[in-house]
């Protein structure tokens, strides 16, 4: 099956979560967040006043930066590990398109299509997705 990239809205996976915690040292912040029990965590350099413990936010990943592995196990320092299952897979001819689910909230990774067919990835298939602390960004801000 090809597809085609170039068709293929490619907008940021956008997670909701609630700020836990919030580290800062001169202009660097270190922000945790609850989804669903799993920590996430962003780095940034400028956060908005409106960035505060408790305050509901949906995060921003961008595919590509959405690692998969599986049967992953062992340390690694990648900050956010999240346990998901393989909802849809369109492998094109260089890149592979991954729909993941966790619940209830989907997200996407792009790897290439030579990584796919060496994990032998399916649909139904349990990954961890791995994110680095730098790639995730909160894209709005929840005002209850």
């Amino acid at each position: 099956m090809a597809i085609s990239f170039q068709r293929k809205k490619q907008t940021m996976s956008k997670l909701k979560a609630v700020i836990k915690k919030i580290q800062s040292v001169d202009s660097l912040n270190i922000v945790t967040f609850d989804f669903f029990g799993t920590d996430l965590t962003m780095m940034s350099l400028e956060l908005n006043e409106n960035i505060v413990v408790g305050r509901r936010v949906i995060l921003g990943i961008k595919p590509t930066a959405v690692v998969i592995a599986k049967a992953f196990k062992g340390e690694i320092s990648t900050s956010n590990h999240i346990q998901a299952s393989i909802s849809s897979i369109e492998i094109g001819e260089l890149l592979c398109a991954i729909e993941l689910t966790t619940n209830n909230a989907y997200f996407e990774s792009i790897i290439t299509a030579q990584s796919a067919k060496r994990l032998h990835l399916q649909i139904g298939d349990s990954v961890t997705a791995l994110i680095k602390a730098s790639e995730i960004s909160i894209s709005e801000v929840i005002n209850d």
